[in-house]
């Protein structure tokens, strides 16, 4: 026989074996799946992102306000309606979350201030003042990890409970339970986990780069960022840090008002407020 027709004769005898082998393979695949069940499939882990298609119009986020509703998460308020929200994330105090409570009291104006163990620990006056003027301090977890990476749910509640009870302990106030992802590292699975324990998660649908210390922004590149894409029912992101956002923050929210603008709290956003009445 020649080589050329025993290689086609190896070849037809090998497809059935091909076949069979494949068909064992995901037959075990799925026996397998059926015994691990779905948390086997890890969760896909994200990074919170924005696209602006028109400026003054709202942006799209990565997950859309009605997938975000399934898991009591938010990124804007109502499109229709001239409202602000206000958050800050505070990683650190570093001389300007006194100004910036200075202004927010000057223009009347409530926010939310995520704040992480660091920042309670070594400012518990100024996180207190928080509270004391009316704003929702909320929970950055302790020490700031990518929570993405946390699968397992008691790592995951030790994160918010330790912020919780330093934040209780040092002020003498509940911490509210409104969470912000650091870093807006996430997961289906971790908006999952943050609901069971109670937790809004709130994201943004406005911030800018105002976060590196050594290369702070311009007041003019601050404005050309935070005026055009401003719109309606904006979770606007700001970092406490930030010499520029305090230096601003007066102007900024002055311009915003002639606009139109007024400013709200996360608990008129999403009915917190009215559920204590």
């Amino acid at each position: 026989m020649s080589r050329i027709r025993r290689f086609f004769l190896c070849c037809i005898l090998l497809i059935p074996c091909l076949f069979l082998s494949a068909v064992l393979y995901l037959n075990g695949k799925n026996r397998l799946l059926s015994v691990l069940g779905p948390a086997a499939v890890p969760a896909s882990a994200d990074n919170w992102g924005l696209s602006f298609p028109k400026e003054g119009e709202s942006p799209v986020g990565n997950a859309s306000r009605e997938t975000l509703a399934q898991y009591d998460a938010w990124f804007l308020g109502d499109p229709a309606e001239k409202t602000l929200y206000l958050t800050f994330d505070c990683g650190y105090e570093n001389g300007c979350t006194a100004q910036i409570l200075d202004t927010l009291k000057k223009h009347q104006a409530p926010a939310a201030f995520f704040v992480v163990g660091n920042m309670v620990q070594s400012a518990p006056d100024l996180v207190r003042r928080m509270a004391e003027e009316g704003h929702i301090v909320g929970n950055h977890t302790f020490h700031h990890p990518d929570m993405s990476a946390i699968a397992d749910q008691d790592a995951f509640r030790k994160e918010l409970d330790s912020l919780a009870e330093l934040y209780e302990e040092t002020t003498g106030y509940p911490l509210s339970h409104y969470y912000r992802p650091p870093q807006g590292k996430y997961s289906i699975e971790n908006l999952r986990q943050a609901q069971a324990l109670g937790y809004q998660t709130i994201f943004w649908s406005l911030a800018y780069v105002d976060w590196y210390q050594d290369n702070q922004p311009t007041k003019e590149a601050a404005f050309a960022k935070l005026l055009p894409r401003i719109h309606n029912g904006a979770i606007v992101l700001l970092h406490s840090t930030s010499r520029t956002n305090a230096d601003i923050l007066d102007e900024l929210l002055s311009r915003w008002e002639d606009m139109g603008f007024r400013f709200a709290s996360l608990d008129e956003l999403t009915g917190a407020g009215e559920a204590a009445a």
